[in-house]
């Protein structure tokens, strides 16, 4: 019987100590494939489990150690201080309760990657998938567009129509590019990012990005070429580029990096082309008041 008052009931009880489940860890997941103790999603129905398993606070599917109020109903852990410590169902005492019923239940079940849609046809134990989910090959790429925080997500020919549409980012057919970039003021600019460039070269796709910001206290242009596709592919390839004037000139070479790694991540890490402002504004010629650098470059696919 549920109280009257929004106060949780207070409830007496003596449970070992909660011992954590480290995910994707169980002895089963060595094996994606389905054994006689488990349990198929066809056999149940994919909606029943969800049901069953599917946190009724926070949405998301629980995992050991799966915690029940004195009447049954369930709560993943994490949930316990957010709702605190009251059973968002019957406003009981939460305690320190563990459904081991539920968790042996889950630990024989076995479930499609949520990316089958996108091509991933494989069937993991329910406590291996999301382990895999989190680096399978089929998941979406997020937005490789720098200038704002963009949240779309999606396959590869998703994103480039994305790009083309939403950000009116330049696209390119060739392997080789000789690109300006211009700023008026760069003085005044600590951090600024050019329009990103994407070049269809090879049959695949290569995002060109160029970039303003602080190394310490010291000002720098950086050059990088991101890969539109997963690290192991864009070992495939590697890239040049150039900047130079006056007799003088600075060339890079690497491999370009996965769109996996963001755009910040890989300019943090600094795995590319960098020019400290002094260096650009004296290649750009003149009185140095005003950018003009020309990146060159080139891309080829490694024998």
């Amino acid at each position: 019987m549920a109280p009257v008052s929004g106060a949780c009931k207070e409830v007496v009880e003596s449970v070992p100590n909660i011992a954590y489940y480290d995910v994707g860890t169980t002895k089963s997941e060595s094996s994606p494939k389905a054994t006689k103790s488990s349990v198929t999603v066809g056999f149940i129905g994919k909606q029943g489990v969800y049901e069953h398993l599917e946190c009724p606070s926070c949405k998301n599917m629980m995992y050991p150690p799966i915690l029940q109020c004195p009447n049954g109903h369930t709560l993943c852990f994490n949930c316990k201080i957010r709702v605190h410590n009251c059973c968002p169902s019957c406003r009981y005492d939460l305690g320190n309760i563990r459904c081991l019923a539920l968790e042996k239940f889950a630990e024989s079940l076995e479930l499609p990657c949520k990316y089958q849609s996108l091509g991933c046809h494989d069937i993991f134990p329910y406590y291996s998938k999301l382990k895999h989910e989190q680096h399978c090959r089929f998941r979406p790429y997020s937005c490789p567009y720098s200038g704002s925080d963009c949240s779309v997500t999606g396959d590869i020919p998703t994103l480039i129509a994305h790009l083309k549409d939403d950000h009116k980012v330049d696209m390119h057919y060739g392997c080789t590019f000789n690109h300006r970039y211009m700023k008026s003021n760069p003085h005044e600019v600590e951090n600024a990012t050019w329009m990103l460039t994407v070049f269809n070269c090879f049959g695949k796709h290569f995002c060109l990005h160029f970039e303003a910001f602080q190394i310490g206290m010291a000002p720098v242009y950086m050059a990088f070429l991101r890969f539109m596709g997963d690290d192991s592919e864009a070992k495939k390839f590697g890239y040049s580029l150039e900047v130079g004037a006056n007799g003088r000139k600075l060339i890079w070479q690497g491999i370009p990096r996965s769109i996996r790694d963001s755009h910040r991540k890989v300019r943090d890490s600094q795995d590319g082309l960098i020019i400290q402002r002094n260096l650009a504004l004296f290649f750009s010629g003149g009185d140095r008041l005003e950018l003009k650098l020309r990146v060159t470059g080139r891309i080829w696919k490694e024998e």
